[in-house]
């Protein structure tokens, strides 16, 4: 699969961040600290990854800042994307199903490699829902505007 990963520095779990979606497989594409040269403000950084997701270039993205809320809000305001802020595995696994996410939202102050790791197994493992009430919230959410 192809991941954007964006992040707004170096701290916490954000170059194990990059180790561990390449360990499982996935291709990436780095924004912000992750990327030398990069623009590390997490509004930038951030937006341009879900951007590359709603454009079909990254088929998720997982965008980072300290607490996660200014990673998510940037990520939401990219039409198209569906970021969750997500602490634990059983969040991320409902975001997948119930919210059809394709962004994952994390902070680099709370998340530990441990909780990383099981945040990640959840995430990819997740898949949406195929009931109809599920999909028609989701197709809802992309009417409001």
């Amino acid at each position: 699969m192809r991941i954007s990963l964006a992040s707004d520095s170096l701290d916490g779990i954000a170059s194990a961040l990059v180790t561990e979606v390449e360990r499982r497989g996935h291709s990436v594409t780095l924004y912000g600290a992750l990327a030398p040269g990069g623009r590390a403000d997490w509004a930038w950084c951030c937006s341009a990854a879900a951007k590359d997701v709603a454009a079909g270039r990254s088929d998720q993205a997982i965008v980072c800042c300290w607490t996660g809320t200014g990673a998510s809000i940037a990520a939401n305001k990219v039409p198209g994307v569906r970021a969750a802020l997500c602490a634990d595995g059983p969040t991320a696994a409902g975001a997948r199903t119930w919210n059809d996410a394709n962004v994952l939202a994390l902070s680099l102050r709370l998340t530990s490699e441990q909780v990383l790791a099981e945040i990640l197994d959840a995430w990819f493992a997740g898949e949406p829902s195929d009931d109809p009430q599920d999909a028609a919230n989701i197709a809802h959410i992309g009417e409001i505007g």
